[in-house]
């Protein structure tokens, strides 16, 4: 597990990762910057069920957590990302369970579906307050998944345990063997974060990176 980066902090611009994904968390630990991790107050439930469609509601959630932390962090410049797994209109949350797992992965096995990765930063209280500024970006990745039977879904459902992942599965993982083509423009953005985008805007506020 790579841990984060515990630098000084760039000429005092504080940096809040609003998530506290473990994945996430690792994925900023690569970019070498010192971060503080909060979890956002959101409801996604809520949101979920206004009927959005799945591109739209993740840049709505990674722009609503964001929001959730700037209001108590208002001098600190704030990621907020949310993902979402979708089969056409049908939106796949965390499983949570073995059964919901392997129901999940025969829904995707032989199909095309969509990660939506989307991120809101925003600097210096961004949302509303005077100065502030704030950028967004959603990645989509296309995701091909071979034909699979029941019992090689379970097979790698438990050695794999994706419980936490939306979709079932962890690319980084024994989970690329389901795949027959993925198609991205930043492979980062599968596991929760798109650090290109990330990196390139942070720089633009003042980062030192690399």
């Amino acid at each position: 597990m790579v841990q984060p980066i515990m630098l000084p902090p760039n000429d005092g611009l504080d940096l809040v990762l609003a998530s506290t994904s473990k994945y996430r968390r690792e994925l900023m630990g690569r970019l070498g910057v010192h971060f503080r991790a909060i979890a956002p107050v959101c409801d996604e439930s809520v949101y979920k069920g206004l009927g959005h469609p799945p591109e739209l509601l993740a840049a709505i959630l990674a722009k609503t957590k964001a929001r959730s932390v700037a209001g108590r962090e208002r001098d600190a410049t704030i990621i907020g990302c949310d993902q979402i797994c979708a089969l056409g209109a049908d939106i796949l949350s965390k499983p949570g369970t073995p059964e919901r797992a392997v129901e999940q992965l025969l829904k995707l096995q032989g199909k095309e579906h969509v990660l939506i990765t989307a991120v809101t930063i925003l600097h210096k209280g961004g949302s509303g307050k005077e100065g502030g500024k704030d950028w967004s970006h959603v990645d989509i990745t296309r995701l091909t998944m071979r034909k699979l039977t029941e019992s090689q879904i379970e097979r790698y459902v438990s050695n794999d345990r994706p419980l936490d992942c939306a979709g079932s599965y962890k690319l980084e993982a024994r989970g690329i063997a389901l795949f027959e083509k993925v198609e991205s423009a930043d492979h980062s953005a599968i596991t929760g974060l798109p650090l290109l985008w990330v990196a390139r805007t942070l720089a633009e506020i003042g980062y030192e990176l690399p």
